[in-house]
């Protein structure tokens, strides 16, 4: 039964059935040929012997493996290894299909190699999944055919595995190694201007040229008898909490990924960035309830837990609830933080329903809101309009960008600071928001 089940007939072998089939029909109608479509059909059925033969020959002349990563990154290209060794004593035709995930629709991966004996090969590719949870790989499928090309058998490699979708952890170790080097601006991120001294003092050391003027210690001076600075530090130790709404507008998609993922991948960056300035980092998500609260901590260890908590969130589809986050947030965290909360408002009717507990918020700590413009819209009107009912169309667009526009000069009257941004630049675009204010001493 195994012998049957991995037994494939290839299209050289069809092909070669149907020349003999219509020789021996014609030998019907010309006797002379008959004679030829038995030596063919006989020299036809030799050579699937022989075929056979050298391809179980060998209890194992392939093997294959799958080389990839414990986790998948959300968002990210994902390099997928397969290494595919030949234990035949002739160069093989190999067809490769590995069974992917689902959730991807690759229906028709398949690849074709020519592979030396005891040679090894390795087939790579990339995939890119656009929603956290478990995917499942299943077999390797490897089939072998002999220089003659007649006969195919099939090899079954890898046990059936399943790998978690976390939050885009690559993107997170990419800006932690350019903020390591200080090479940040290279992904757009803006060197800000400090706006006088930080507040936090560090120690006495001696003037070395291209000190401030401003830092000398006069006292210090004074004892030492050589001029001494004053040296200051970023202050350390600041909560910084990543606020997200999983309501139903956070579903929208982009490219692939809903606003909700692109909120969670930035997430994850602004709380490693801020524990690498040794600031504390917290998370909050909310719906119609308080799905997750992880309080503020400076452990490195602690970014492990706010990606296990990141990888778990799911949206219910429901309204936010402003006013629950407001009550929560004045009872869980009495000291002041910057607050960066990543929600969506399509209208400025939508952001003054949940102005009052926005106030709310920015009058006990430092509140940042992120939201997402619309790329799609603008694209549309950038289009010319022919018709009327393209007039209509791109004069509705125009007034949803408005409206995201008022809703900036809206939150900025209130003293709230706001960042409108697509969504594929949400992460630079608040990091950025948050060196700035770092920079600036308002945290």
């Amino acid at each position: 039964m195994n012998f049957i089940k991995s037994l494939y007939l290839t299209e050289r072998f069809y092909m070669s059935m149907i020349g003999i089939v219509v020789l021996a029909l014609l030998g019907h109608f010309i006797p002379i040929l008959f004679p030829f479509a038995k030596i063919s059909l006989l020299l036809f059925l030799a050579l699937v012997v022989v075929d056979s033969l050298m391809l179980y020959r060998s209890k194992k002349g392939l093997s294959g493996k799958r080389i990839c990563p414990e986790k998948l990154s959300n968002g990210d290209e994902n390099p997928i290894d397969i290494n595919i060794e030949n234990n035949y004593p002739f160069t093989a035709k190999i067809k490769v299909i590995d069974e992917v995930p689902p959730q991807f629709q690759m229906r028709d991966f398949e690849s074709n190699i020519s592979l030396k004996a005891g040679h090894v090969k390795t087939i790579s590719y990339n995939l890119r999944p656009v929603e956290r949870g478990e995917y499942q790989f299943g077999h390797i499928n490897l089939f072998a055919a002999t220089p003659l090309g007649l006969l195919q058998r099939r090899y079954q490699e890898e046990k059936k595995r399943t790998l978690p979708v976390y939050p885009s952890f690559m993107q997170m170790r990419q800006y932690e190694l350019l903020a390591i080097s200080n090479r940040l601006s290279e992904v757009g991120v803006k060197k800000v201007r400090r706006i006088g001294h930080q507040m936090e003092f560090d120690q006495i050391r001696e003037y070395v040229r291209g000190d401030d003027y401003r830092t000398i210690n006069w006292k210090a001076t004074a004892r030492k008898s050589q001029l001494m600075v004053n040296q200051y530090q970023d202050e350390k130790s600041q909560p910084v909490y990543s606020i997200i709404d999983m309501g139903r507008s956070m579903k929208m998609p982009f490219n692939g990924l809903s606003l909700l993922d692109y909120a969670i991948n930035a997430s994850l960056v602004i709380s490693n960035s801020a524990s690498l300035k040794q600031d504390k980092t917290g998370l909050i998500t909310f719906n119609k309830a308080i799905e997750a609260i992880v309080p503020a901590n400076n452990q490195r260890t602690h970014i492990l837990k706010i990606m296990e908590v990141l990888y778990n969130q799911k949206t219910s589809y429901s309204e936010p609830n402003f006013e629950l986050l407001h009550a929560t947030i004045r009872h869980r965290i009495p000291q002041r933080s910057l607050l960066i909360l990543f929600t969506n408002f399509e209208s400025l009717e939508s952001m003054k329903r949940q102005l009052p507990y926005l106030t709310a918020l920015s009058r006990h700590h430092l509140l940042v809101v992120v939201f997402f413009s619309n790329s799609e819209i603008k694209e549309l009107i950038k289009k010319p309009a022919k018709t009327q009912e393209e007039i209509y169309i791109k004069t509705i667009g125009e007034k949803f960008i408005y409206d995201k526009k008022q809703i900036v000069k809206e939150l900025e009257k209130y003293g709230i600071h706001s960042l409108l941004s697509d969504p594929e630049n949400v992460t630079i675009n608040t990091l950025n928001k948050y060196l700035e204010l770092k920079a600036r001493g308002l945290i």
